[in-house]
């Protein structure tokens, strides 16, 4: 992508004025959307998105400026211009690149831009018709593809010489279900860290009527009733309460400036005694998983919560400076033109032991909430508040009726410590994730859990 004289003699009058450690990373990142509303081509749009960043370093300080001409004149400009944020004496050599060899996990069969796009528009013209035919409420279908293959390139002052290539694609399939008064949506995003030999291998057929019949379900159910109560929370996307009510305070991000509910905790009991949670990098074409970090680290899986202990954070190497701790291979970024930081990658809470039968036969009324929706959190107090996006009244050890428009609302360490039930069905589902570092890919799982009190809002 650049050649390593050039990259040597940026690095190396960015550290001019007294840095202690600079970094460059390039991406060249072709991507392709197709997006089809109700059986109809809505846009189709490809291109290139490439650039380069450059961090500097001088103690807890860091410099980031970025560009998409990478000239030689250019990037020294560059380089020369972040610089001059930093006025300290000294100036840093810049060590001699060695080549970061690691091994490709994540294969790769059918290259996404090596498929005509008439076998993609069918895929999602496959999923609409689906969802079409599975009921006459439902009135609108919105699809769309998504893939994209980034190469990248970091160097470092360090040496650090480390190249890549990550090919993601994704389908987003939503139903919207209307009646005079009503409309309600149910949606699923499958997604993989592969080629198009996912989609080949995926029943986009069955998952455009199951996104259908979310819809219709919602449509025609009872409005959820409000108050404490226990909740059942499903697999695969219930995942995303661990991921945003707790991954993000685990996250060095927050942990370094003092701003998470989970700082000084390492080691003390932050869960119940059933709850393990991991986030692993490393699963072989999982949507959130890479060969290398943002910042040349090799991926890892890191056990945040073992047995209800505090075991890890995510840390990145600047916030890891400041915490006096290493980077666990957690460095993420939305393209070159965000600085990373720490960041989660495939997050889930591991399997228990506990039959999924035994849980809803153990609960005599709560909330059983099949699958999530979207909702938000403050990382410095843990509270959150999540959309139920299917929801059923669970009366008498049996799921009962539909309900429609719940939300849970609580604390994340108090729903850690309030899970006393944990299955044994563990499946991950994929998000996107906002953070300062912009959107990165990333998954969510769990098993089947019961929360045994949490707070239940709705509309009756």
């Amino acid at each position: 992508m650049l050649n390593p004289a050039l990259v040597k003699d940026v690095l190396d009058e960015a550290l001019t004025t007294g840095g202690d450690f600079a970094e460059l990373f390039v991406e060249n990142n072709r991507k392709e959307s197709i997006t089809m509303r109700n059986g109809v081509v809505e846009n189709s749009l490809s291109g290139i998105d490439y650039g380069c960043g450059l961090r500097i370093f001088n103690g807890f300080n860091c410099v980031y400026a970025y560009t998409n001409d990478t000239s030689r004149e250019s990037l020294l400009i560059l380089a020369k211009e972040a610089s001059k944020a930093l006025k300290k004496d000294g100036h840093t050599k810049v060590l001699d690149f060695q080549k970061k060899d690691f091994k490709n996990i994540h294969k790769i069969q059918i290259p996404p831009f090596d498929v005509q796009k008439k076998e993609k528009i069918d895929m999602l013209r496959l999923a609409h018709n689906s969802s079409k035919e599975y009921d006459n409420s439902i009135t609108q279908t919105v699809n769309s593809f998504a893939g994209s293959v980034q190469n990248v390139l970091i160097a470092n002052s360090d040496g650090l010489w480390a190249e890549d290539t990550r090919t993601r694609s994704r389908a987003f399939l939503q139903a919207i279900a209307s009646s005079e008064n009503e409309k309600q949506v149910g949606y699923i995003g499958p997604g993989a860290l592969a080629g198009f030999e996912f989609f080949r291998n995926l029943d986009v057929k069955s998952i455009g009527a199951e996104a259908a019949r979310i819809a219709v379900i919602m449509l025609n159910a009872e409005l959820c009733p409000a108050g404490k109560m226990p909740v059942i929370i499903d697999n695969e996307f219930g995942g995303v309460i661990f991921h945003e009510a707790c991954g993000h305070s685990l996250e060095a991000t927050a942990i370094a400036k003092g701003a998470s509910e989970f700082c000084g905790k390492m080691g003390q009991k932050i869960a119940a005694d059933c709850v393990s949670a991991i986030d692993d990098g490393t699963i072989p074409n999982a949507w959130g998983s890479m060969n290398i970090d943002d910042e040349g680290n090799t991926m890892q899986k890191n056990v945040l919560i073992e047995n209800g202990i505090l075991k890890s954070y995510l840390i990145d190497r600047l916030n890891g400076k400041k915490m006096g701790m290493s980077a666990t291979g957690s460095s993420r970024r939305e393209s070159y033109k965000y600085a990373p930081t720490s960041r989660m990658t495939n997050t889930f809470i591991a399997n228990g032991t506990t039959p999924t039968k035994d849980i809803i036969a153990n609960t005599d009324y709560g909330l059983y909430a099949k699958k999530m929706g979207g909702g938000s959190v403050e990382p410095a107090t843990g509270e959150f508040n999540f959309a139920v996006l299917e929801g059923y009244i669970i009366r008498n050890g049996k799921i009962a009726e539909p309900v429609r428009g719940a939300t849970l609302i609580g604390k994340g360490h108090e729903v850690l410590m309030n899970i006393d039930m944990v299955g044994n069905n563990l499946a991950r589902a994929q998000g996107m994730c906002g953070s300062s570092s912009g959107s990165i890919p990333t998954d969510v799982g769990q098993p089947m859990i019961r929360v045994k009190e949490i707070t239940v809002g709705g509309r009756r």
